[in-house]
C-alpha cells in the first residue's frame, strides 16, 4: 500500500525553529509549520460581532445605569469621548485614561475631563495633572486641558532646572496655570482686561498635579490638590486618600463647593511628600472615579483593588474606568502609578 504524502507543503515546513509549545503530556509536538514569505497562511476564525461587542460592554458594578447610544459632543473642536496611555520607565509603570461621563454622552456635551503626563529623560521624573472642568463654566474642557499643559510643562521645566529631579517652587506652577488660563479667556472674550472672575466664568477647573523621582531609596511622590480633585494609594488591600476629594461636613452631608482656578490658594502651596513603597499602587482621579469609590470599602474599591494588584494594557484600563454604576454619570479620569520591583541607580 502507496504511504499517503505529507498535506504539509515543503514550504511551511522548517526544522531549525524551536517549539513554541508542548503538549499535553509533555512530549513535543509534532512538526512546528512555519508561513514562507510567498504563501498565504491559514487565518484564524473571525470573531462573532456580537461576542466581540459583549466584550467591551462596561462593568456592571451593582445596578448599572441604563443603556444608550451616546450622542456626537457639541462644540468646534475634536474632542473624544475616550483617551487612554499607558508607558513604564526604569522605576515605574504609568497608566492613564480619561472618559465621557454618562451624562454627557446623553446629552450631547463634551468631556470636561482632562490628563497629562510626561517623564524627563534626564532625572527620569515622571510629572502628571488630572483636571476637572467644572460644569457651571461655559467651556470648562478648554480650562481642564489648558491647566493640564500648562501644569506638565512648567513642572518639566523646573525638574529639568535646579530642581535636581523635583519642582521646588509650586507657587510658580499654580501661577503658571492661572496666568494660561487668564490669557486664554481674554483671547476667547476678546476682553483684553478680563479678570479671575470672567475666566472662573468662562474656564473654572480643579487641579491635580504631582511629581514621582526615582532615588536609591525608591520613588518619591509629590502632590498638591486645587478643588475636589484627588489622590488615593492602594496599600495592604486598603484605599487611602491623600488630598483631595469630597469630605463630610459636621452635619454629614458631602460639599459639592469647589474652589478652583484660576483663583489661588491665600497661603503658600506645599505639596503632600511622601514614598512610593512596593506593592502599592497610587491612584490621582477625578470627582467622577473619588464619588463612586467613597470610603474605599464598597463594590467599586473591590473592583480596582482586584484588576489593580498589577500593570494592565492601557485599553483594558480605559475599560475598567468606564465601570456601569447606577447614579454615578460624571466624566471619569485617572492616573494610576506601580513602583517597579527593581533597584534604582
Amino acid at each position: 500500500m502507496q504511504e499517503s504524502p505529507d498535506p504539509t507543503p515543503h514550504a511551511f515546513r522548517t526544522s531549525v525553529d524551536p517549539p513554541y509549545d508542548t503538549m499535553a503530556d509533555g512530549s513535543p509536538p509534532a512538526e512546528i509549520t512555519k508561513p514562507a514569505s510567498d504563501a498565504t497562511p491559514e487565518l484564524a476564525p473571525a470573531p462573532v460581532p456580537g461576542d466581540l461587542a459583549k466584550q467591551w460592554r462596561p462593568m456592571k458594578v451593582g445596578t448599572p445605569a441604563p443603556v444608550f447610544e451616546p450622542k456626537p459632543p457639541s462644540g468646534l473642536s475634536y474632542r473624544p469621548d475616550t483617551v487612554c496611555d499607558g508607558w513604564s520607565t526604569e522605576a515605574l509603570h504609568l497608566r492613564l485614561a480619561s472618559v465621557r461621563g454618562l451624562q454627557h454622552r446623553f446629552d450631547g456635551r463634551p468631556r470636561e475631563d482632562d490628563v497629562a503626563a510626561a517623564c524627563d529623560s534626564m532625572t527620569r521624573t515622571v510629572v502628571f495633572a488630572v483636571a476637572d472642568g467644572v460644569s457651571g463654566a461655559r467651556q470648562p474642557h478648554i480650562g481642564s486641558q489648558l491647566a493640564c499643559r500648562s501644569a506638565v510643562d512648567e513642572m518639566l521645566a523646573q525638574v529639568q532646572g535646579d530642581g535636581g529631579g523635583y519642582v521646588p517652587d509650586w507657587d510658580k506652577v499654580l501661577s503658571t496655570v492661572h496666568w494660561q488660563l487668564l490669557e486664554q479667556a481674554r483671547r476667547i472674550l476678546r476682553h483684553p482686561d478680563a479678570g479671575p472672575k470672567d475666566t472662573a466664568e468662562l474656564l473654572a477647573t480643579t487641579l491635580v498635579a504631582g511629581t514621582a523621582t526615582p532615588t536609591g531609596r525608591g520613588v518619591d511622590i509629590q502632590l498638591i490638590s486645587v478643588g475636589d480633585s484627588g489622590a488615593w494609594q492602594i496599600q495592604h488591600e486598603r484605599f487611602y486618600r491623600l488630598v483631595g476629594g469630597k469630605s463630610a461636613g459636621a452635619d454629614g452631608l458631602i460639599s459639592c463647593a469647589v474652589d478652583p482656578l484660576p483663583f489661588l490658594p491665600s497661603s503658600v502651596i506645599r505639596p503632600l511628600s511622601f514614598g512610593l513603597e512596593q506593592g502599592t499602587v497610587l491612584l490621582v482621579g477625578t470627582d467622577g472615579f473619588g464619588d463612586p469609590l467613597g470610603d474605599g470599602t464598597g463594590a467599586v474599591a473591590r473592583l480596582f483593588y482586584d484588576r489593580l494588584r498589577s500593570p494592565i494594557p492601557p485599553l483594558s484600563f480605559a475599560h475598567l474606568l468606564d465601570f456601569s454604576r447606577e447614579t454615578f454619570d460624571d466624566d471619569r479620569t485617572l492616573i494610576a502609578l506601580w513602583p517597579r520591583a527593581t533597584e534604582v541607580p
